[in-house]
Protein backbone atom coordinates (compact mmCIF):
# COMPACT_ATOMS: atom_id res chain seq x y z
CA UNK A 1 0.00 0.00 0.00
CA UNK A 2 1.53 3.52 -1.11
CA UNK A 3 1.96 6.31 1.68
CA UNK A 4 -0.53 8.44 -0.35
CA UNK A 5 -3.32 5.77 -0.06
CA UNK A 6 -2.37 5.15 3.28
CA UNK A 7 -2.72 9.09 4.30
CA UNK A 8 -6.46 8.77 3.05
CA UNK A 9 -7.38 6.20 5.06
CA UNK A 10 -9.55 7.12 8.38
CA UNK A 11 -7.81 7.08 11.82
CA UNK A 12 -8.76 4.04 13.81
CA UNK A 13 -11.17 4.20 16.00
CA UNK A 14 -14.63 3.28 16.94
CA UNK A 15 -16.25 6.09 16.66
CA UNK A 16 -18.63 6.33 13.86
CA UNK A 17 -17.82 8.38 10.88
CA UNK A 18 -22.01 9.20 11.05
CA UNK A 19 -24.41 8.23 12.91
CA UNK A 20 -24.45 6.42 16.49
CA UNK A 21 -24.75 2.70 17.84
CA UNK A 22 -27.56 1.28 18.84
CA UNK A 23 -27.61 -1.69 21.24
CA UNK A 24 -30.78 -3.61 22.68
CA UNK A 25 -30.23 -5.70 25.73
CA UNK A 26 -32.68 -8.00 27.06
CA UNK A 27 -33.01 -9.92 30.85
CA UNK A 28 -34.73 -12.59 32.52
CA UNK A 29 -34.78 -12.79 36.18
CA UNK A 30 -34.04 -15.86 37.97
CA UNK A 31 -36.63 -15.93 40.90
CA UNK A 32 -35.03 -18.85 42.78
CA UNK A 33 -30.99 -16.88 42.72
CA UNK A 34 -33.25 -13.39 43.48
CA UNK A 35 -34.68 -15.16 46.60
CA UNK A 36 -31.40 -16.47 48.02
CA UNK A 37 -29.91 -12.71 48.06
CA UNK A 38 -30.15 -11.35 51.73
CA UNK A 39 -32.31 -8.50 51.84
CA UNK A 40 -30.10 -5.97 52.01
CA UNK A 41 -28.35 -7.53 49.41
CA UNK A 42 -31.73 -7.38 47.40
CA UNK A 43 -32.30 -4.02 48.69
CA UNK A 44 -28.84 -2.74 47.85
CA UNK A 45 -29.84 -4.45 44.15
CA UNK A 46 -32.74 -2.16 43.53
CA UNK A 47 -31.69 1.03 44.29
CA UNK A 48 -28.10 0.10 42.07
CA UNK A 49 -30.14 -1.05 39.06
CA UNK A 50 -32.80 2.02 39.62
CA UNK A 51 -29.97 4.30 39.27
CA UNK A 52 -27.85 1.93 36.52
CA UNK A 53 -31.16 2.49 34.19
CA UNK A 54 -31.62 5.83 34.53
CA UNK A 55 -29.87 7.82 31.72
CA UNK A 56 -28.76 10.98 34.20
CA UNK A 57 -26.22 7.98 34.71
CA UNK A 58 -24.77 7.93 31.63
CA UNK A 59 -23.57 11.32 30.50
CA UNK A 60 -21.51 9.34 27.48
CA UNK A 61 -24.78 7.79 26.13
CA UNK A 62 -27.04 10.27 23.91
CA UNK A 63 -30.60 8.15 24.55
CA UNK A 64 -31.67 5.43 26.72
CA UNK A 65 -35.12 3.83 27.88
CA UNK A 66 -35.86 0.71 30.19
CA UNK A 67 -39.07 -1.38 29.70
CA UNK A 68 -41.45 -4.11 31.35
CA UNK A 69 -41.70 -7.37 28.65
CA UNK A 70 -44.76 -9.62 28.85
CA UNK A 71 -43.88 -13.08 28.47
CA UNK A 72 -41.88 -15.49 29.06
CA UNK A 73 -38.78 -13.95 26.32
CA UNK A 74 -38.21 -11.35 28.91
CA UNK A 75 -38.34 -9.62 32.00
CA UNK A 76 -36.73 -6.31 30.77
CA UNK A 77 -34.87 -4.91 28.08
CA UNK A 78 -32.94 -1.70 27.59
CA UNK A 79 -32.41 0.35 24.40
CA UNK A 80 -29.35 2.82 24.14
CA UNK A 81 -28.17 4.39 21.51
CA UNK A 82 -25.16 7.01 21.08
CA UNK A 83 -21.28 7.95 20.01
CA UNK A 84 -19.74 6.31 22.53
CA UNK A 85 -19.19 2.25 22.21
CA UNK A 86 -17.48 1.92 25.32
CA UNK A 87 -19.80 3.64 27.46
CA UNK A 88 -22.84 1.85 25.92
CA UNK A 89 -20.73 -1.28 26.77
CA UNK A 90 -19.73 -0.03 30.37
CA UNK A 91 -23.55 -0.26 30.76
CA UNK A 92 -23.99 -3.80 30.08
CA UNK A 93 -20.71 -4.61 31.84
CA UNK A 94 -22.58 -2.33 34.86
CA UNK A 95 -26.04 -4.11 35.19
CA UNK A 96 -24.24 -7.25 35.24
CA UNK A 97 -21.72 -6.82 37.87
CA UNK A 98 -24.65 -5.03 40.04
CA UNK A 99 -25.73 -6.49 43.55
CA UNK A 100 -28.82 -7.83 41.08
CA UNK A 101 -26.26 -8.99 38.70
CA UNK A 102 -26.22 -12.75 39.90
CA UNK A 103 -29.92 -12.99 39.63
CA UNK A 104 -30.26 -11.42 36.12
CA UNK A 105 -30.04 -13.83 33.11
CA UNK A 106 -28.75 -12.68 30.08
CA UNK A 107 -31.94 -13.36 27.67
CA UNK A 108 -31.08 -11.33 24.17
CA UNK A 109 -29.36 -8.38 22.52
CA UNK A 110 -28.93 -7.38 19.62
CA UNK A 111 -26.13 -4.43 18.43
CA UNK A 112 -26.30 -2.40 15.37
CA UNK A 113 -25.48 1.48 14.10
CA UNK A 114 -27.70 4.02 12.18
CA UNK A 115 -27.59 4.53 9.33
CA UNK A 116 -29.72 6.38 5.89
CA UNK A 117 -30.82 3.75 4.01
CA UNK A 118 -29.73 3.66 0.45
CA UNK A 119 -32.90 3.45 -0.35
CA UNK A 120 -33.76 7.12 0.69
CA UNK A 121 -33.77 9.34 -2.87
CA UNK A 122 -32.29 12.55 -2.62
CA UNK A 123 -33.76 15.03 -4.04
CA UNK A 124 -33.16 14.90 -7.70
CA UNK A 125 -33.90 11.17 -7.22
CA UNK A 126 -37.50 12.16 -5.99
CA UNK A 127 -38.18 14.62 -8.42
CA UNK A 128 -36.99 11.78 -11.24
CA UNK A 129 -39.34 9.40 -9.33
CA UNK A 130 -42.13 12.27 -10.13
CA UNK A 131 -41.35 12.52 -13.60
CA UNK A 132 -40.69 8.91 -14.40
CA UNK A 133 -42.68 6.52 -12.27
CA UNK A 134 -45.53 8.97 -10.99
CA UNK A 135 -45.85 10.58 -14.00
CA UNK A 136 -46.42 14.15 -12.40
CA UNK A 137 -45.59 16.84 -15.23
CA UNK A 138 -42.39 18.96 -14.21
CA UNK A 139 -43.36 22.09 -15.33
CA UNK A 140 -46.60 22.14 -13.26
CA UNK A 141 -46.78 23.86 -9.77
CA UNK A 142 -47.95 20.66 -8.39
CA UNK A 143 -44.51 19.15 -9.31
CA UNK A 144 -42.49 21.82 -7.97
CA UNK A 145 -44.17 22.46 -4.55
CA UNK A 146 -43.33 18.23 -4.18
CA UNK A 147 -40.33 18.85 -5.02
CA UNK A 148 -39.66 21.59 -2.26
CA UNK A 149 -41.17 20.11 0.49
CA UNK A 150 -39.10 17.12 0.27
CA UNK A 151 -36.15 18.86 0.23
CA UNK A 152 -37.19 20.99 2.93
CA UNK A 153 -38.07 17.13 4.97
CA UNK A 154 -34.92 15.59 4.08
CA UNK A 155 -32.37 17.16 6.43
CA UNK A 156 -34.73 16.33 9.22
CA UNK A 157 -35.07 13.02 8.19
CA UNK A 158 -31.98 12.02 7.20
CA UNK A 159 -30.90 13.84 10.87
CA UNK A 160 -33.64 11.67 12.73
CA UNK A 161 -32.54 8.60 11.35
CA UNK A 162 -28.85 9.20 12.56
CA UNK A 163 -29.48 10.25 15.99
CA UNK A 164 -32.78 9.61 16.85
CA UNK A 165 -34.82 10.91 19.36
CA UNK A 166 -36.72 8.35 21.35
CA UNK A 167 -40.14 9.65 21.75
CA UNK A 168 -41.97 9.79 25.17
CA UNK A 169 -44.45 7.18 24.22
CA UNK A 170 -45.67 4.39 26.12
CA UNK A 171 -44.63 1.11 24.05
CA UNK A 172 -42.21 -0.16 21.80
CA UNK A 173 -41.24 -3.61 20.17
CA UNK A 174 -38.49 -4.93 18.48
CA UNK A 175 -37.49 -7.14 15.83
CA UNK A 176 -34.53 -8.35 13.95
CA UNK A 177 -35.35 -8.86 10.00
CA UNK A 178 -32.68 -10.27 7.00
CA UNK A 179 -33.71 -10.45 3.33
CA UNK A 180 -34.60 -13.55 1.48
CA UNK A 181 -31.33 -14.78 -0.72
CA UNK A 182 -33.13 -18.19 -1.44
CA UNK A 183 -33.83 -19.70 -5.10
CA UNK A 184 -36.31 -16.74 -7.41
CA UNK A 185 -36.61 -15.00 -3.91
CA UNK A 186 -33.33 -13.16 -4.09
CA UNK A 187 -33.41 -9.60 -2.65
CA UNK A 188 -29.95 -9.18 -3.84
CA UNK A 189 -30.30 -10.16 -6.86
CA UNK A 190 -32.80 -7.77 -8.06
CA UNK A 191 -31.97 -4.37 -9.86
CA UNK A 192 -31.36 -1.63 -7.88
CA UNK A 193 -34.05 0.24 -9.12
CA UNK A 194 -36.21 -2.17 -8.46
CA UNK A 195 -35.18 -2.80 -5.01
CA UNK A 196 -35.46 1.20 -4.60
CA UNK A 197 -39.64 1.35 -5.91
CA UNK A 198 -40.44 -1.95 -3.98
CA UNK A 199 -38.98 -0.03 -0.94
CA UNK A 200 -40.47 3.00 -1.83
CA UNK A 201 -43.76 1.22 -1.97
CA UNK A 202 -43.34 0.06 1.70
CA UNK A 203 -42.36 3.13 2.73
CA UNK A 204 -45.32 4.96 1.81
CA UNK A 205 -47.17 1.82 4.18
CA UNK A 206 -45.79 3.49 6.55
CA UNK A 207 -46.09 6.83 6.02
CA UNK A 208 -49.95 6.05 6.74
CA UNK A 209 -48.99 6.04 10.73
CA UNK A 210 -46.97 8.94 11.16
CA UNK A 211 -47.62 10.34 14.25
CA UNK A 212 -49.08 7.13 15.82
CA UNK A 213 -45.42 4.68 15.44
CA UNK A 214 -42.03 6.04 15.40
CA UNK A 215 -39.38 3.35 13.67
CA UNK A 216 -35.66 3.15 13.70
CA UNK A 217 -33.77 1.02 11.20
CA UNK A 218 -30.75 0.30 12.13
CA UNK A 219 -27.97 -1.70 10.00
CA UNK A 220 -26.16 -4.79 11.26
CA UNK A 221 -24.96 -6.70 8.67
CA UNK A 222 -21.89 -8.17 9.38
CA UNK A 223 -22.15 -6.98 13.14
CA UNK A 224 -24.61 -8.97 14.28
CA UNK A 225 -26.66 -12.34 13.09
CA UNK A 226 -29.39 -10.17 11.33
CA UNK A 227 -29.44 -7.65 8.68
CA UNK A 228 -30.93 -5.39 10.41
CA UNK A 229 -32.49 -4.40 13.71
CA UNK A 230 -36.17 -2.47 13.76
CA UNK A 231 -37.49 -0.73 16.66
CA UNK A 232 -40.79 0.77 16.41
CA UNK A 233 -42.45 3.13 19.00
CA UNK A 234 -46.03 3.94 19.33
CA UNK A 235 -48.99 5.90 20.86
CA UNK A 236 -50.61 2.72 21.72
CA UNK A 237 -50.20 -1.22 21.16
CA UNK A 238 -52.91 -1.28 18.80
CA UNK A 239 -50.66 0.33 16.64
CA UNK A 240 -48.01 -1.38 16.74
CA UNK A 241 -49.95 -4.67 15.62
CA UNK A 242 -51.63 -2.65 12.64
CA UNK A 243 -48.90 -1.41 11.16
CA UNK A 244 -46.74 -4.41 11.13
CA UNK A 245 -50.01 -6.36 9.81
CA UNK A 246 -50.50 -3.53 7.14
CA UNK A 247 -46.86 -3.46 5.85
CA UNK A 248 -46.57 -7.41 5.49
CA UNK A 249 -48.70 -6.90 2.33
CA UNK A 250 -46.00 -5.26 0.66
CA UNK A 251 -44.14 -7.62 -1.92
CA UNK A 252 -40.73 -6.14 -0.15
CA UNK A 253 -41.67 -7.63 2.86
CA UNK A 254 -44.39 -10.68 1.86
CA UNK A 255 -42.04 -12.10 -0.67
CA UNK A 256 -38.44 -10.98 0.18
CA UNK A 257 -38.54 -10.36 4.41
CA UNK A 258 -37.42 -12.84 7.08
CA UNK A 259 -38.49 -11.90 10.77
CA UNK A 260 -36.85 -12.88 14.20
CA UNK A 261 -38.41 -12.92 17.27
CA UNK A 262 -40.73 -9.52 18.24
CA UNK A 263 -40.10 -7.87 21.54
CA UNK A 264 -43.09 -6.07 22.86
CA UNK A 265 -42.28 -3.38 26.14
CA UNK A 266 -44.37 -0.77 27.79
CA UNK A 267 -42.03 1.87 28.83
CA UNK A 268 -41.58 2.85 32.30
CA UNK A 269 -38.90 5.34 34.75
CA UNK A 270 -35.88 3.32 35.98
CA UNK A 271 -37.65 3.32 39.52
CA UNK A 272 -40.77 2.44 38.66
CA UNK A 273 -39.78 -0.36 36.65
CA UNK A 274 -37.85 -1.79 39.47
CA UNK A 275 -40.83 -1.74 41.54
CA UNK A 276 -42.82 -3.34 39.06
CA UNK A 277 -40.52 -6.36 38.18
CA UNK A 278 -40.80 -7.29 42.06
CA UNK A 279 -37.18 -7.71 42.73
Amino acid sequence: MSREHTAQVAPASLALENGWHFFHLYYQIDRDRLARLAEDEREAGRRELARLLDKTSWPGIEQLQCFALLGHKADFGIVAAGSDLKAIHALETAVQASPMGPALRGAYSFYSITEVSEYVPSVDDYAKILRDREGVDPETPAYKAKVAAYADRLVPMNKQRLFPEFPDWPCLCFYPMSKMRSGDQNWYLLPFEKRSELMAQHGRSGMKFAGKVMQVITASTGLDDWEWGVTLWARNPQYLKDIVYTMRFDESSARYALFGDFYFGFILPAGELVAALGV
